[in-house]
């Protein structure tokens, strides 16, 4: 395997690229603020956007705060991933099913 690109490892073991592994991670640690099952609130970092205009119809879409702060940048990115999810995935009873 050493003389193999990245990608083909990837392929050939049937694994995910590290950049999605950690969105992946990251979307559980939203969905858990959001749950209530982390000592950090969602509703501390974020607001709910209670427009009704959210993508896919979901209830829980969060608008991002104007500026950085002390609020982690990877958040950012996150959050426009969690707001793409539909509202069966975020209504999920456990992280296992999520």
């Amino acid at each position: 395997m050493q003389d193999k690109a990245y990608e083909e490892k990837l392929r050939s073991l049937t694994l995910w690229a590290l950049e999605e592994r950690r969105n992946r991670q990251d979307l559980i640690e939203v969905f858990k603020m959001y749950r209530g099952l982390s000592n950090v609130l969602l509703h501390e970092l974020f607001t709910l956007d209670e427009s009704g205009k959210g993508t896919r119809g979901t209830c829980a879409n969060w608008l991002r705060p104007g500026a950085l702060g002390i609020l982690p940048s990877i958040f950012y990115k996150v959050i426009n991933r969690w707001n793409l999810l539909d509202q069966r995935t975020v209504n999920d009873p456990n992280i296992n099913a999520f």
